[in-house]
């Protein structure tokens, strides 16, 4: 298969749903545990929000991340410390446990997409990324 080139992972990984993002999931779920990360899918998403902007505040993460947060606070991938203008807020960054597994993890997922994308030419990818950027901007508002 020809390497990955200018292939907007996130964009593919972000508007896949149903079935094959499930099934994506699921074979990244036994990557990650292949590869000896004690992460889900749904963490590495935390993990790769934060490498990219990290010191967002808890509330920009989302409400609904908040028991994800707090095992990964557990599991000192992230720190969680009060902002120091708004106590209302709580400032999350990587540890560099987080930042270690980030790293690993991305290298997972990448052999997960490519797994995922395997028979497929590079030129049907780019065109399949066209389509489904196209989409993704028609229904983002």
């Amino acid at each position: 298969m020809e390497p990955l080139v200018d292939i907007d992972v996130r964009l593919i990984f972000a508007i896949l749903n149903g079935k094959v993002s499930a099934a994506i999931s699921r074979k990244l779920l036994h990557n990650f545990h292949a590869a000896g990360l004690d992460l889900t899918p749904e963490q590495w998403n935390v993990l790769q929000h934060l490498k990219q902007r990290d010191g967002v505040s808890q509330q920009e993460l989302c409400d609904a991340m908040l028991r994800l947060i707090n095992s990964m606070v557990f599991l000192n991938l992230v720190t969680r410390t009060p902002n120091r203008f708004d106590r209302r807020k709580n400032i999350i960054r990587l540890t560099q446990k987080g930042i270690d597994m980030q790293e690993s993890a991305i290298r997972v997922a990448l052999l997960t997409l490519k797994e995922a994308l395997r028979g497929l030419s590079l030129n049907e990818i780019r065109t399949s990324q066209d389509v489904l950027r196209r989409v993704f901007e028609n229904t983002a508002g």
